[in-house]
């Protein structure tokens, strides 16, 4: 059986949305849509530099993979990793 990744990173997303503020939960809500990739793309980008330098005050490591899901969106090479990766924090981090 094939599995689609996108689907299953589609359904991450939604669940890690619910435990969101209301107004981030709206920001991701437009950024997953297909018309904002234009702003995805640069997103990503951005966040896994400055996640390199997360060593710098403000700046964290923790940028790198949240600009590697977002970018995920756009380059389906990407979804199957972050899709175990995803798998195995829901099962460490259970949400309540």
């Amino acid at each position: 059986m094939i599995r689609d990744h996108e689907q299953d990173l589609d359904e991450h997303l939604e669940r890690f949305g619910r435990r969101l503020p209301a107004w981030a939960a709206r920001f991701l809500d437009w950024l997953w849509k297909p018309k904002a990739r234009w702003v995805r793309l640069p997103i990503g980008i951005v966040l896994i530099l400055a996640g390199i330098v997360g060593f710098l005050p403000i700046l964290g490591f923790w940028m790198v993979p949240l600009g590697l899901v977002v970018l995920a969106k756009d380059f389906p090479p990407l979804q199957p990793v972050l899709v175990r990766f995803l798998d195995w924090i829901e099962r460490k981090w259970p949400g309540k």
